[in-house]
């Protein structure tokens, strides 16, 4: 812990040092934008193009089973749904047009479940959740993100892009210092990704376990020595909407593997 610590100093203070200087590169334009998985080892690719090895997808195939399910007498999600929601997940998040409010997926499941089921909404994380979730993603595996930042939208991408341009924490760097100025470089035995959450429920081989994009962003703010926002915070549904743009045509991954 102490060495990763240690390892992350130097990269902060090397990295504040070339944002200092006037931005090289401030954007990501349509010919650069690569996916997480190019930047991993080819074992990592190999585990997750493998449908029998990609640890995943037991995480879908779980969610398959909760999207048929009937849970205390009410309707299963497939009595909605019955030719399922392929390619709806490209377009998540999006502004939900009865209450204004940007909803991720993990928002629209649970507004389904409380509207529609009488469910209690699942806890972000919680196995049920990541389960659905990486269900639904898995059905648009290969579609582009497609997410509409126009109309009532708008505010909440700008809000993402201010998110992901601002300094915080500690080591004083923004999101944009590392996966915009500084992807493909070299942090020790790791290679530094543009930052899409394409991938996303993804399992990751630090975490042993699959994980939501908002839990990869609260480790971002927590590497920066930052106060990580709680799960399903406004500010963090913001940013996925400006990371989906920012990543649009990117085809969805989900459940990718990352290290």
């Amino acid at each position: 812990m102490i060495r990763a610590s240690l390892l992350l100093c130097v990269f902060a203070i090397s990295a504040c040092q070339e944002a200092a200087q006037p931005s090289q590169q401030s954007a990501l334009t349509i010919e650069e934008i690569r996916s997480g998985y190019t930047f991993l080892t080819a074992e990592t690719q190999a585990l997750q193009d493998d449908p029998f090895a990609n640890p995943g997808l037991l995480w879908v195939d779980r969610g398959a089973e909760l999207f048929q399910s009937t849970i205390a007498g009410e309707a299963s999600c497939a009595s909605c749904h019955e030719e399922g929601l392929h390619g709806v997940a490209a377009t998540y998040p999006a502004v939900d047009e009865s209450s204004g409010v940007l909803l991720n997926l993990e928002g629209r499941i649970n507004q389904c479940r409380t509207q529609h089921q009488s469910l209690d909404a699942l806890a972000y994380e919680s196995e049920e959740l990541l389960a659905l979730t990486a269900y639904i993603f898995n059905q648009s595996h290969g579609l582009p993100a497609n997410v509409d930042i126009s109309g009532p939208a708008e505010a909440a991408y700008q809000r993402g892009y201010d998110y992901f341009q601002t300094r915080r924490g500690q080591f004083n760097l923004s999101c944009q210092h590392c996966h915009t100025e500084n992807w493909g470089k070299q942090l020790r035995g790791d290679t530094i990704s543009q930052g899409h959450g394409n991938g996303f429920p993804a399992y990751r081989l630090e975490w042993q376990s699959l994980g939501s994009l908002q839990r990869r962003l609260r480790d971002c703010d927590t590497g920066v020595r930052a106060e990580p926002l709680p799960f399903g915070d406004p500010r963090y549904i913001d940013v996925e909407l400006y990371l989906a743009a920012r990543s649009q045509g990117l085809a969805l991954e989900s459940p990718a593997v990352r290290r």
